[in-house]
């Protein structure tokens, strides 16, 4: 090995630039997200055509993510770290092109391409995060919790500003402005983040193999299990359901409305993201895990996810029980942002787990294909979000969250604690 290789990088120093980094990728990711979504809603696309623009976004998590971790071991973290941020700006760039003129089968067709090129960005700069934390973390008093809850809880809460900026971009530069304006200062962050990365993250080894990426680790599998299923209970009602429900409760159909009913489904959205970050960041005081074993964690886990089942289960009630008003927009919105608090310790817990169960051998390796099932968890989520929308409802989109948190509690009782 060379000395750049060997050589253990300022571990501070080396977090901060990892973190800035994905702070940058995930506001525009956050805001990319609201802008489509909001912009081909006023278009007047179905609730599946919706959910259709996402889906290849999704599925190129599961093929990045599935490979990310074995580019990463084989040409470096900090290779795979550029390239998202990269993509990501080639992916906006290609965005600001589309055509108002096209017809509604060419405009999918393009919008799920950019989805697609952009999930890539997504998943290889969230997988060089995550596996940098690993090694840079320290291991004791709770360490290595600790820092990836900061990590991955400040994430949400900039991808949460992501979704306020996106809405808010729109009803104010409209979308093609805005897409460019995203490409502009995410190519002067990617600059900063080259000039100030220390030296010292792993370079890669030619003799890594892409058949590792497999674990062969009992508890690493059963863990990327009850991940799919927790990111699809999220996501069946996040990232249709319930914008396109709000969407037709608060807009009058007039443009001024059509503005508010933005202005407040982004201010919605952020404000879930950003509390929910802010309780992962929290996560292990809330569990007061700082002295807790990985077996005690695990039942946390277990626990957890049960709870997280009951919310959707009341909320689908509350909708059958009361007509669309108000007052069941007020009662959703209670009941999603405490949905949003036991899922952020979920998930946290997860992200804390992944890491505890990998070595730092196959730590890219472990979760890459962590986050493919993560991936797939959302891809799952996203189609069945239009599609139980489309075909029952409010009521039958939280009925499927309560039925996949359900899945996520049983994968995740399989986990070993010894």
């Amino acid at each position: 090995m060379t000395d750049a290789q060997t050589k253990k990088p300022d571990g501070l120093a080396a977090y901060i630039t990892v973190t800035a980094a994905y702070w940058a990728f995930m506001l525009t990711d956050g805001a990319l997200r609201m802008l489509v979504l909001l912009h081909f809603n006023q278009l007047g696309f179905s609730p599946i055509q919706l959910a259709y623009l996402f889906l290849l976004y999704e599925v190129m998590g599961i093929v990045t993510n599935l490979s990310a971790g074995w580019i990463a071991a084989r040409f470096g973290l900090t290779s795979t770290l550029y390239a998202g941020l990269t993509i990501q700006i080639l992916a906006l760039v290609a965005l600001a092109q589309l055509d108002p003129a096209w017809g509604v089968t060419a405009s999918v067709i393009f919008v799920m391409c950019v989805q697609g090129a952009s999930g890539v960005a997504k998943d290889l700069s969230k997988m060089s995060s995550k596996s940098a934390v690993k090694l840079l973390a320290p291991k004791d008093g709770g360490g290595l919790f600790r820092w990836v809850a900061i990590l991955t809880g400040s994430k949400n809460a900039v991808k949460g500003c992501g979704f306020f900026l996106g809405a808010a971009l729109l009803a104010v530069w409209g979308f093609q402005a805005s897409v460019w304006g995203m490409a502009i200062i995410l190519v002067v962050i990617l600059a900063g983040v080259v000039a100030f990365m220390p030296s010292g993250l792993p370079q890669g080894s030619k003799s890594a193999k892409f058949s590792q990426v497999f674990s062969k680790d009992r508890n690493v599998n059963r863990l990327s299990l009850a991940r799919m299923f927790l990111f699809g209970a999220r996501d069946v009602w996040f990232v249709v359901g319930i914008p396109v429900y709000f969407n037709a409760v608060l807009s009058d159909g007039t443009a001024e409305g059509r503005r508010e009913a933005f202005f407040i489904i982004g201010i919605f959205m952020a404000v879930w993201i950003i509390l929910y970050g802010a309780v992962q960041g929290n996560a292990p005081r809330i569990l007061k895990a700082a002295n807790a074993t990985t077996p005690e964690i695990v039942q946390k886990a277990i626990n957890w996810v049960g709870y997280l089942t009951l919310i959707p289960l009341a909320l689908t009630a509350a909708v059958l029980l009361f007509e669309t008003s108000y007052s069941l927009t007020a009662i959703l919105i209670v009941g999603l942002l405490v949905f949003g608090f036991v899922f952020a310790v979920n998930s946290s817990v997860h992200s804390y787990l992944i890491l505890a169960f990998t070595s730092d051998e196959r730590v890219t390796m472990d979760v890459g294909f962590y986050y493919m099932s993560n991936a797939a968890g959302r891809l799952l989520g996203t189609l069945l979000s239009g599609l139980s929308y489309q075909l029952g409802g409010l009521s039958l989109c939280l009925f499927t969250a309560a039925l996949m948190a359900a899945l996520s509690w049983l994968a995740a009782r399989r986990l070993k604690q010894d």
